[in-house]
């Protein structure tokens, strides 16, 4: 027995739960659009090199009027045709006007000399169709300073990051309910402060800041629901919330193409969260965490609380501070020993699934963003591109739910990330004028991406201990921010050569699904709760084998060959009638 069946006691998931994870699910809604701002933010409308200011007694000059010749045509005399042939250059423009270019079909010869240009000397011009303004248009991000535009999306993974650690380690300490209060109010302060911001640089710390934010928010949204979940919920209810992303980036679409502005889709995005922050004060804190932290009378309080939301009352008086204590005996004998992330390593079977985890996370994460993050590239509407990419992930989470429950977690992961580097690779070789077959590959693509994810959060719970789970889910999301922080900065390399981001993204993805193949199979297998147990269940060594290989156990791990452990003597002794239980009540 342990704190799943008192949860179980006290009504399982009933109202409380459906309340609880509503509200908490609910900010999830704008999560995507914190993660994929950038796209529109950052969007790169259409330039070229402003022309001079006397362009217009220039062409009076030579006998042209502007109300005669269209101002788009008069390009031509001013701007060189880029590299393709068809378009005009972005980052170039005549030193000397071209006017015989504005002839009929006159057009400078392949062996013509070819007449001198130049940079932008005064700025660009940046069309306003798709957007009206964006922190490309703001600040000039375009040719020579092109990589700031993606380097934005960098740092601001990094604050992703660097919260992970910080806001990580600080809820194991302060607990998770704080931690997301003071995570709400950072997003929205910081994100309404960076609809302010009148340089680039401050514009880049502002969104680190609310990066670190964004991640104190997803961790400890996550651990505060699943702490209040019974076991045979969690996978339904992990799956069904993850929809609240999902629909968040038909959202943003919607909220981004009807505002075009950066800095006023900036505060729309991070404005709700003044109201979240102010509804949080409703959650309960993790039960499991007050009594491991030696809060039982909190805890106690707390699920007295839970009981009569969930219509059991009889349970305020059954539910004691002794019976709190004796579910979760197991529980506060493993919180006394100190675990590291050294124990991800130290033995045979935690070091393969380690190794293992980190590439599959890594990998998911990096191809994920570097499909989701450059939606202009097929030539489609972005805002259309953006609610398609949006709605794929909704068979996709359906497909990820039928396959994890049927055919199991590692054939599931290891499909998905295979799956989606084939398509990556082949749509490699689709012609760039065949657009409408480039964006369903991208979006099947991104499709099997995203019930990777589906399934890395469920199956990485599922193979670390219970003694070591938070340490491992801290220590894999680490290597998927490094992956997301990297996805961006790939996207510069289609400069060397256009098709070399998705060989890149594909590969990352193939060799990863190669890795999910050496994970053990998790479906229908009871949580491990010490590394003994997942040492035993999938290394085939016994605990005196195990010894003899220089792993001594730890305090808490008692080898089964010596009998049951003290939780299980405990919770008999219960039973007997020597202590208090629920049963015995």
């Amino acid at each position: 027995m342990g704190f799943a069946d008192l949860l179980e006691e006290i009504g399982g998931f009933g109202r409380f739960q459906w309340m609880h994870v509503c509200l908490i699910s609910i900010p999830g809604l704008l999560m995507a659009s914190q993660n994929l701002l950038n796209n529109f933010t950052a969007g790169m409308p259409g330039h070229h090199c402003s022309l001079p200011v006397n362009y217009t007694s220039k062409a009076a000059a030579q006998n042209f009027s502007i109300r005669e010749v269209d101002e788009r045509h008069l390009l031509r005399a001013f701007i060189p045709i880029d590299g393709t042939g068809t378009k005009l250059a972005k980052c170039r423009r005549y030193v000397e006007p071209q006017w015989h270019l504005l002839s009929n079909n006159s057009q400078l010869a392949v062996n013509d000399t070819q007449p001198e240009t130049e940079d932008c000397p005064e700025g660009w011009t940046y069309e306003r169709t798709e957007f009206l303004n964006t922190i490309v248009s703001e600040w000039d991000l375009v040719c020579t300073l092109r990589p700031l535009k993606q380097m934005s999306q960098t740092i601001y993974m990094g604050g992703v990051l660097t919260g992970a650690i910080i806001f990580g380690g600080l809820s194991d300490r302060f607990g998770r309910k704080s931690i997301l209060i003071w995570s709400y109010f950072q997003l929205a302060t910081m994100g309404c402060v960076t609809a302010l911001s009148q340089s680039y640089t401050t514009f880049c710390v502002l969104r680190f800041l609310t990066g670190m934010s964004v991640s104190g928010v997803i961790l400890n949204a996550v651990s505060l629901k699943v702490e209040w979940i019974p076991t045979k919920s969690r996978t339904l209810v992990g799956t069904l919330t993850s929809f609240f992303f999902t629909f968040g980036q038909i959202i943003l679409a919607g909220v981004a193409s009807s505002l075009r502005d950066w800095r006023k889709l900036q505060v729309a995005v991070c404005a709700p969260y003044y109201l979240f922050f102010a509804w949080s004060w409703w959650y309960s804190e993790s039960a499991r965490w007050l009594v491991l932290n030696r809060r039982s009378e909190e805890a106690l309080g707390t699920l007295h609380r839970v009981a009569r939301l969930n219509g059991k009352p009889e349970m305020v008086e059954k539910l004691t501070l002794e019976v709190l204590e004796s579910h979760m005996y197991k529980e506060i004998e493993s919180s006394k020993q100190t675990y590291t992330a050294y124990d991800l390593l130290r033995t045979k079977s935690m070091r393969r699934i380690s190794i293992c985890l980190v590439a599959v996370w890594f990998s998911t994460s990096f191809a994920y963003y570097g499909l989701a993050m450059d939606l202009q590239k097929f030539g489609v509407n972005i805002y259309l591109m953006q609610i398609i990419f949006g709605a794929v992930d909704f068979p996709a989470k359906l497909y990820a739910l039928g396959m994890l429950t049927f055919c199991g977690r590692r054939v599931t992961q290891a499909t998905c990330l295979i799956f989606s580097a084939i398509i990556i690779f082949a749509n490699i070789f689709v012609p760039t004028n065949m657009q409408t077959a480039r964006t369903a590959m991208a979006c099947i693509g991104k499709a099997f991406t995203s019930a990777s994810f589906t399934c890395v959060y469920l199956y990485t719970g599922e193979l670390y201990p219970t003694v070591i789970r938070q340490t491992g889910m801290g220590f894999v999301s680490t290597m998927s921010r490094i992956g997301s922080m990297a996805a961006p900065a790939v996207l510069i390399l289609d400069e060397v050569f256009p098709s070399l981001p998705s060989v890149v993204y594909g590969g990352a993805a193939m060799i990863a699904g190669i890795f999910a193949c050496f994970l053990p199979e998790t479906l229908d297998i009871p949580l491990p709760d010490t590394i003994e147990d997942v040492e035993e269940r999938w290394s085939n060594t016994k605990p005196d084998e195990w010894q003899q290989q220089g792993e001594p156990l730890k305090e808490g791990m008692v080898s089964k060959e010596d009998g049951v452990t003290k939780e299980s003597v405990a919770m008999k002794d219960l039973k007997d009638g020597e202590g208090t239980g629920l049963n015995a009540l």
